[in-house]
């Protein structure tokens, strides 16, 4: 999808309650916190089609940072959040130790497996070599939402559906190929 596809964001109301940026100290209430702040980086990153999601970066842009309000959500409370995604919910992962980069997963691996796999079938691709760059960057799925999908997604992606019989990925890193069943 091109940036004229992305869909426009509106942020909840929250979003403009500057409670809503710092580390709340009641148990009940950070809990609902983090999870409205996880519903927010889901939502915001299907909108806007991130995938990788730089902290040191966010922190300085409008999902972490409420400029009319002056209000930032800190770094350390940003990589808390995404903690919470990643053991509670299973929607972010690390890509270091530093925890400074997360894939995010507003549809995880498996659930992308399934819209890769229904596109298969409605575009008569089993038995169809395609490769990873047609598949994510291609004519054919330009309309679709794994179209532009971050390489290291659609390897998990490729994963569950190579395990579960229906997909092969072959070639080097660089020029992978897959033949759908």
């Amino acid at each position: 999808m091109t940036a004229s596809h992305l869909q426009p964001f509106t942020f909840p109301r929250e979003y403009y309650f500057p409670p809503f940026f710092s580390r709340q100290p009641n148990t009940i209430t950070y809990t609902a916190q983090c999870e409205k702040w996880s519903k927010l980086i889901l939502d915001y990153c299907r909108a806007k089609r991130i995938w990788r999601l730089s902290l040191v970066d966010a922190v300085e842009g409008e999902l972490f940072w409420n400029k009319p309000l002056n209000r930032r959500l800190s770094l350390p409370d940003a990589r808390e959040i995404i903690d919470v995604m990643k053991s509670k919910e299973g929607r972010a992962e690390w890509l270091s130790k530093e925890r400074n980069t997360a894939l995010i997963y507003w549809r995880n691996p498996e659930e992308w497996a399934a819209v890769i796999a229904e596109w298969v079938e409605e575009t008569a691709q089993k038995g169809v070599v395609l490769t990873v760059y047609e598949l994510t960057e291609g004519d054919l799925s330009a309309s679709q939402e794994f179209h532009g999908m971050d390489a290291e997604v659609l390897q998990k992606a490729l994963g569950v559906l190579v395990k579960r019989g229906k997909a092969q990925v072959f070639g080097s890193e660089d020029q992978q190929g897959v033949k759908f069943f």
